[in-house]
């Protein structure tokens, strides 16, 4: 008879990834890939308050671009100023 595995499950909120969505299509991809990497991963829209970011307190994040840069760069959204200021990883 086969013991059931003993290696405990990882804390899947130890690690925390905050998505920003500038409208990219891909962005729900982004998010099943971080997902299936075991980590807990939110998407939130671009213009999310400032508030919420602290107190999601996010070991990374992923800008999530949209067609606004390419197509109006001048007009295009652009990321809270805070979310350089966090000391975490940003990927874009």
């Amino acid at each position: 008879m086969t013991e059931p595995s003993t290696i405990p499950h990882p804390d899947i909120h130890a690690e925390r990834i905050l998505i920003l969505d500038f409208g990219s299509q891909y962005t729900q991809l982004i998010a099943r890939r971080v997902r299936e990497s075991r980590v807990y991963c939110e998407i939130h829209s671009w213009d999310v308050d400032n508030a919420f970011v602290r107190d999601f307190d996010p070991t990374g994040i992923i800008l999530s671009g949209g067609p606004e840069s390419v197509i109006d760069p001048q007009n295009a959204p652009s990321a809270p100023e805070m979310v350089f200021t966090l000391d975490v990883p940003v990927l874009g």
